[in-house]
């Protein structure tokens, strides 16, 4: 029950037809008796930072949730940003700060890499190829090179997106080898789909799929359906996998803790959820 008293807390994004995280969150605030709920609100990219300004302007807001397309841009809208938020370049989480300052933090990267890691695929000393350099596979590309792959390769189709996510990965890690310019997933360990691509019904798939071996494990950030076109494929291929929500999952316990309210653990996220398709 929404009263005076909740604390909102918004989801922006556009469009807000693919969005999962409400229903995760608001059965969970329920189950523990906690006065929040999020709220999804469609916000498109002209609006954006004047809508986020009045946004927190507001008496009862407590926080937001950020999704594509506006991660990358709330980089430069808050006044504090976290070391992640900084290498990736983008932002999914916003709160106020007890001096009234907006603080960015970034948990996309740690919820993947959480996610593949508790699937028992090794990433240290491994390779990766991230295909989108956006605001989601900015932070996936960090944290991998955080929990420590040797070799990370980045494709976007704007090259200077991958190019300048190239530059801060060296700056960071001086010992990662990193590569640009090509989405050919053969000989990779990990291959991830960072990309919008899977949303609609006529996206042609991320990468070519026959390259990709039977052995890689093989992640995806699209949570339109729990088995895109592109796990499909992959599957179809031996493939292990990662659907999109696992990410969402893995990283809500960091959220929940930004915002305030502890960090239950996923198990007790996945038993009270109402995600559909």
């Amino acid at each position: 029950m929404i009263r005076g008293t909740t604390k909102l807390i918004a989801h922006l994004g556009y469009p807000t037809s693919t969005f999962k995280a409400p229903m995760i969150y608001n059965p969970w605030f329920e189950h523990r008796g906690i006065d929040a709920v999020v709220v999804p609100m469609g916000v498109k990219p002209d609006d954006y930072a004047e809508f986020l300004r009045l946004l927190f302007r507001m008496s009862n807001i407590h926080g937001a949730l950020i999704t594509m397309p506006h991660k990358v841009a709330t980089v430069d809208l808050a006044d504090r940003v976290s070391v992640t938020a900084r290498i990736a370049g983008s932002a999914n989480a916003l709160r106020l700060a007890e001096d009234g300052l907006l603080e960015a933090d970034m948990f996309d990267g740690e919820g993947f890499v959480r996610g593949v890691l508790n699937k028992g695929q090794e990433l240290l000393g491994r390779s990766a190829l991230v295909v989108g350099c956006g605001g989601v596979g900015s932070a996936i590309a960090a944290s991998l090179a955080k929990a420590g792959v040797a070799r990370l390769a980045l494709f976007d189709p704007v090259p200077a997106s991958a190019d300048a996510l190239a530059g801060r990965l060296r700056a960071a890690y001086g010992d990662l080898v990193v590569e640009t310019g090509s989405k050919d997933p053969a000989g990779f360990d990990l291959v991830v789909n960072a990309s919008p691509l899977g949303m609609n019904p006529d996206d042609p798939l991320p990468m070519d799929v026959e390259r990709i071996d039977p052995a890689t494990f093989v992640g995806e950030v699209v949570m339109k359906a729990e088995m895109t076109p592109f796990l499909a494929a992959a599957a179809a291929r031996g493939c292990r996998y990662q659907i999109g929500t696992d990410m969402l999952f893995e990283q809500i316990p960091a959220y929940l803790e930004f915002f305030g309210f502890g960090r239950p653990s996923v198990d007790e996220l996945r038993q009270h959820a109402a995600i559909s398709y």
